[in-house]
């Protein structure tokens, strides 16, 4: 199945389980990834430069995994904030199956997998991470970054990676007017053509 299609709820390719090498947050492990889904094959470009600012993650609290994939980033939160609760979320079935299958097999117990319509509806959140599904479409992706950012905590921060030719100024921009009032949107690192952009609930 094409990569640009992991945002199916349900992929259409077989379930074909294999194991990569990976470092989450300076430890080498093996884990399990799968066609179907983002960057099976190793940990995409991105999310590998939104991971070096994991020092910025609360300690604990309830953290978000928007679009968790096969689990880089919310693998790496867990790990970084053992008393945090990570929320991984995708709409993409197989995702969600390799995140917690993932997590099981490094030994975190802090990480919950479910779909978007299963997290409880008045949860506020610490910290978001996310390196989102630009290739869903602009609506749908505003639609998700809407549905999300504005349950961050007072005093608490949003940390997106998107590629500069994939429209991450565009989308800068886009946060600062349709945000609600009190939230800030800034850039925080350009590498490797990634912008990486910090949303802030100042209230």
């Amino acid at each position: 199945m094409a990569s640009e299609h992991y945002f199916s709820e349900t992929p259409g390719s077989n379930f074909k389980p294999k194991q990569i090498q990976v470092t989450i947050d300076g430890r080498a492990v093996t884990v399990t990834t799968a066609g179907g889904i983002f960057s099976p094959d190793h940990i995409d470009q991105g999310t590998q430069i939104l991971l070096q600012h994991l020092d910025e993650a609360p300690p604990s609290g309830n953290i978000l995994d928007i679009g968790c994939g096969w689990g880089p980033i919310a693998l790496s939160l867990a790990v970084r904030s053992p008393k945090a609760t990570i929320w991984a979320v995708d709409v993409n079935e197989r995702s969600l199956e390799l995140t917690a299958a993932n997590a099981a097999k490094l030994g975190l117990t802090n990480i919950n997998t479910c779909k978007p319509e299963d997290v409880p509806k008045d949860l506020a959140f610490s910290a978001i991470w996310s390196n989102p599904p630009i290739r869903v479409g602009k609506d749908a992706l505003h639609e998700i970054l809407l549905t999300w950012l504005p349950r961050l905590s007072a005093g608490a921060e949003g940390y997106l990676v998107v590629q500069k030719n994939l429209g991450a100024d565009s989308l800068h921009r886009w946060l600062e007017v349709e945000l609600p009032e009190g939230f800030s949107t800034i850039r925080v690192e350009t590498a490797k053509s990634f912008r990486v952009l910090r949303v802030k609930n100042r209230a």
